[in-house]
């Protein structure tokens, strides 16, 4: 068949719309994320996500210049749902574990975590003394493997999502929750936390947090890294971090 000049014109047209098609599905990132961790992910009463995780995930969007999708997950569920295709990454607090890394892989961390204890004011509990206490934690979560680890003689309660675990102390259940530090500063200087305070020092520090994204896909992985670097670098994950927290918690 001969090609005339305006065929190839209709058709070179043709193949830059697919190529500009194509470019648009790459730069959509679905981002998976619990909404029930507040300050770093959370549902408002009208359905909408907030907190620290979620800006900055848009914060590396734009940096990507990707537009980005936001899909809630319960925490139980988030890994199997990556490796499923509902999300192209998690950015939900998760902490980088060797466990983890067998099944996922991970960007550098964004921020570093420690656990603390919280219980009411008037409690004298002891982080360096815990007997057979009622412990709360949030299922599948660090908190609750180093609880089990470390307090064999504690009655741990595990809850599925930290608001629960929250609940419970401030209505008697329980001693004591064992939570990340961020998530535990937030709630006690809330409304609903005015009961309770820190207790001790942390009982582990050093925990890294990053983005799980499926395994190996690095280039999501590197485009991910190269975006946390710049906004680290222009001062957007500062100005995101003053929002939430008056202290830095990238833990340079």
């Amino acid at each position: 068949m001969r090609i005339t000049a305006r065929m190839t014109l209709a058709l070179s047209a043709a193949a830059l719309a697919l190529t500009v098609g194509a470019a648009q599905a790459q730069d959509k990132l679905r981002i998976g994320t619990e909404g029930a961790y507040p300050p770093f992910n959370n549902l408002t009463s009208d359905g909408k996500l907030e907190g620290f995780d979620v800006d900055i995930a848009r914060a590396l969007c734009e940096e990507m210049k990707a537009e980005c999708e936001f899909v809630t997950q319960d925490w139980d569920g988030i890994i199997p749902a990556l490796q499923a295709n509902r999300f192209d990454a998690i950015v939900a607090s998760m902490s980088i574990t060797d466990e983890r890394l067998q099944q996922v892989d991970f960007t550098n961390p964004y921020y570093v975590n420690s656990l603390v204890f919280v219980a009411p004011k008037d409690s004298e509990l002891d982080p360096a003394s815990i007997g057979s206490i009622s412990i709360g934690v949030q299922e599948g979560t660090i908190a609750a493997i180093f609880a089990e680890k470390t307090y064999p003689d504690a009655d741990l309660k595990a809850y599925p999502s930290q608001l629960e675990a929250w609940a419970d102390l401030g209505n008697g259940r329980v001693d004591a929750v064992l939570a990340d530090f961020g998530v535990q500063y937030d709630w006690i200087n809330g409304a609903d936390g005015a009961c309770c305070e820190f207790k001790g020092e942390p009982v582990s520090s050093d925990d890294k947090i990053g983005i799980a994204i499926r395994k190996g896909d690095t280039e999501l992985r590197d485009r991910l890294n190269t975006a946390l670097d710049a906004i680290r670098e222009n001062g957007k994950y500062a100005e995101i971090n003053k929002k939430y927290f008056p202290f830095d918690i990238y833990g340079e």
